[in-house]
């Protein structure tokens, strides 16, 4: 088991020494921490020496915990040091607890899929990526609209004159898309949701694709656009230029102590007492 934090999260070194030397003291086998910056112990976790990872951060740490724990088929375990955590598990304070129930087996796995994007250039593929959250095909600086013309399983849908547009994962619907109009999807689903952001006088509606299904989007403009994966840095994309998502045949387990309906929960606790706007 591997315990890790950021260098830069408040209180998440010392955190991962206590989670670390807890998890010890209750007789796992094979425990170590340290942060997620380590390229020697990250390599060792890309190797597979490890079959749980303790993340400790918010929604972005879990994010990059799933890229990391989805090619292994490790286990992920979430201890909110952030402020949302809606993607973690245990918050802050109640690790010893959940930790417990950890140890004594009284969990249970709960599978996300991840979708893989691809940035094509006429026939060469210039880049891929595995998405957790959502693809996002937009403009750059210049605060004008782009065109992005869509297809799903080869044929065509519409032509978007927007901001952008959102391909996300079920786990996505309840960030960026979200915040763009979009509805919330159950996070055992594995469909894609496709939103506009800000469209002008083009479809407005979000669209659920059912599953297996594969979309395109090919973009035209004049200015600079891009193509940002979980809100990383983002890749420039020139005229003609397309990005293909689909599903990936890869997912992240979660290790959850709650019932299923922990979800609807949450949606609603966060969304009545928004934590990220320092109501909290």
């Amino acid at each position: 088991m591997i315990v890790l934090a950021y260098p830069g999260t408040q209180g998440g070194p010392e955190q991962a020494a206590m989670i670390a030397a807890y998890l010890q003291q209750a007789g796992v086998p094979h425990v170590e921490w340290g942060s997620f910056l380590d390229r020697p112990l990250i390599g060792r976790v890309e190797a597979g020496e490890f079959d749980l990872m303790v993340a400790l951060g918010g929604d972005g740490t879990v994010l990059r915990a799933g890229h990391l724990c989805a090619p292994l088929g490790m286990a992920l375990l979430g201890v909110n040091l952030g402020r949302f955590g809606f993607l973690t598990e245990i918050q802050r304070g109640e690790w010893r607890d959940g930790l417990a129930r950890l140890v004594e087996g009284r969990f249970r796995l709960e599978e996300r899929m991840l979708l893989r994007a691809e940035h094509w250039r006429r026939e060469k593929m210039l880049g891929s990526w595995l998405v957790m959250n959502e693809v996002v095909v937009c403009r750059g600086q210049f605060v004008r609209p782009i065109r992005v013309t869509t297809s799903v399983d080869s044929f065509p849908l519409t032509t978007y004159v927007a901001d952008g547009v959102i391909a996300s994962t079920p786990t996505g619907s309840t960030a960026y898309a979200l915040a763009a109009g979009g509805p919330i999807m159950p996070p055992e689903l594995r469909n894609i949701l496709i939103i506009p952001i800000a469209p002008h006088l083009t479809m407005d509606r979000a669209i659920i694709l059912p599953e297996g299904a594969r979309v395109s989007f090919g973009v035209y403009t004049d200015h600079e656009a891009v193509v940002s994966i979980d809100g990383h840095p983002p890749v420039g994309l020139l005229e003609g230029d397309e990005v293909r998502v689909e599903a990936s045949d890869l997912t992240v387990h979660f290790v959850r102590f709650q019932d299923r309906g922990y979800f609807y929960r949450n949606i609603t606790a966060y969304m009545e007492q928004n934590p990220s706007a320092g109501t909290r």
